[in-house]
């Protein structure tokens, strides 16, 4: 298995938004959204492939909050078939490190309550309950909101 991570592009938008879909059916970005985020200025976008497959993705963009920035991951995706090979966590630790190398001190993202895989890789990777979303994802469909320090090195 010869996994590689490199830049998203807008030439990678049907592979994404298929990843997407399959991941996140009902509470998927649609493809125009998936498309504003990577031609946003501020956004990290990294594609996985297994043995060139594309495998999962990761988009994240940098805010600012007065002199502080941020790095917010907006949406992590791996494909039925590549879960549980490393896929994720990789992504994960590439958006981390560009996010940092960015300026970004922290690093946040939102997480269904009831998706305990993401959670544990979310929790074994730093992060930490900021606050719960009530209502998030739909009406009954909670989140949490993690948080983590980044830093160098």
């Amino acid at each position: 298995m010869r996994l590689t991570v490199e830049k998203a592009e807008v030439r990678n938008l049907d592979e994404l938004v298929r990843i997407e879909r399959e991941c996140f059916t009902s509470e998927a970005f649609t493809k125009e959204q998936v498309e504003i985020m990577l031609r946003n200025q501020n956004a990290i976008a990294l594609l996985a492939r297994i043995n060139d497959e594309a495998a999962g993705f990761i988009i994240g963009i940098i805010e600012n909050y007065g002199t502080m920035k941020a790095g917010h991951i907006y949406t992590i995706d791996v494909a039925v078939k590549h879960r549980r090979r490393g896929v994720g966590k990789r992504l994960l630790e590439e958006m981390e490190s560009i996010s940092l190398m960015r300026g970004a001190e922290t690093s946040y993202l939102e997480v269904k309550v009831d998706n305990s895989a993401a959670r544990r890789l979310y929790r074994n990777q730093g992060y930490v309950k900021m606050e719960p979303l009530h209502d998030y994802y739909s009406s009954g469909v909670h989140g949490l909101r993690l948080k983590k320090q980044l830093k160098p090195g």
